[in-house]
């Protein structure tokens, strides 16, 4: 009798183990996402690093749960066609701006008007905080792209070619083409500078200056010196236009599908590439006036009072441009800067 007990306890054991392991190994796996991140970036851009910094950490934080593929240089998309595709989700994440979410939130605008920000501090103070955070659940509602945070791109001056004549105030860029990309709010800020707005991707830049089919255009100093256009150039002019924020962001659907633990640390992982690319072109931009001079440009400090006048001049008299813009919400980001 003992041993049949024996053998029914053993049996039992056996069957008990057997189950368990057949219940463990039916437990289901977590679902695992692969995100594509797009940009028209040149690999030494700042917020290119950033890419992988943030891939980088995600993939750490999820052991593995997300997984990001970088594009950079355009590889995917041009500039113009990347954000209808990180709106239709066959693209799930890319680099956005004010300017370029102005089609479907119109307020937005007045992100992109020249001199609305006073300082990069004021910039990030704007939108790295819960008001920020209210500005960007908008965006997500009615464009289905959500912003994660602002990263600093730099602050925006203006780079020529040899025109025949310094420019000093805006009206010296009268009839200079200037290349802007091809957006009302963007296209406005070249008028605002003086200037004849000439649309242009990107990736066309340099060919455009070294030809002359533009006569100039702006960005960053970091963005000047990594994508070489000091090469094809002969000023460079401090006007300090615009504190140019850049919004990593996310297809909507695919940003609900993540869950809240995933969300957290997708939050976590931007924040950490933030940091990366804010030190790293502000850091730059102390250093690179002096790299312009001795590659032979010419730096120029203008009557800055003079643009900054003629430019809320030219806005502000564009009713057009300004009349879907929320007053008070532009005021109280004005309050942000005391």
């Amino acid at each position: 009798m003992r041993k049949i007990l024996l053998i029914l306890l053993v049996l039992t054991c056996v069957v008990g183990s057997l189950t368990f392991a057949a219940g463990a190994k039916e437990a289901p796996k977590a679902k695992q996402f692969k995100l594509s991140f797009s940009s028209v970036s040149v690999p030494n851009d700042a917020h290119t690093k950033a890419m992988y910094v943030f891939k980088e950490n995600i993939e750490k934080l999820t052991n593995g749960q997300i997984t990001v593929d970088v594009y950079h240089s355009g590889q995917l998309f041009t500039q113009e066609a990347q954000n209808p595709a990180l709106q239709k989700g066959t693209l799930d994440m890319a680099y956005v701006d004010p300017n370029w979410l102005t089609d479907w939130v119109p307020y937005m605008s007045m992100f992109a008007a020249p001199y609305v920000f006073k300082s990069y501090e004021h910039m990030t103070k704007t939108f790295n905080s819960d008001f920020g955070r209210q500005i960007f659940e908008d965006v997500a509602k009615k464009a289905n792209i959500r912003p994660l945070g602002a990263f600093y791109l730099g602050t925006r001056q203006l780079n020529l070619r040899d025109i025949g004549r310094e420019v000093r105030t805006p009206a010296d860029m009268k009839g200079v083409k200037l290349r802007m990309p091809n957006s009302p709010s963007w296209l406005l800020m070249g008028r605002a500078l003086g200037a004849n707005p000439t649309p242009l991707s990107f990736t066309e830049v340099y060919m455009g200056l070294k030809t002359g089919t533009i006569d100039g255009q702006d960005n960053p100093l970091p963005t000047d010196k990594n994508a070489k256009f000091y090469e094809v150039t002969k000023y460079i002019i401090l006007t300090d236009h615009y504190i140019n924020p850049l919004f990593p962001a996310i297809n909507e659907a695919k940003w609900q599908s993540l869950g809240a633990d995933l969300q957290a640390k997708m939050y976590q992982a931007i924040e950490e590439a933030r940091k990366v690319c804010d030190k790293t072109n502000l850091d730059a931009e102390k250093e690179l006036v002096e790299f312009f001079k001795s590659q032979g440009l010419t730096v120029i400090v203008p009557d800055k009072e003079a643009f900054i006048k003629y430019a809320r001049e030219v806005v502000m008299g564009d009713k057009e441009a300004t009349k879907n813009w929320d007053m008070n919400l532009f005021q109280k980001i004005q309050d942000l800067a005391k």
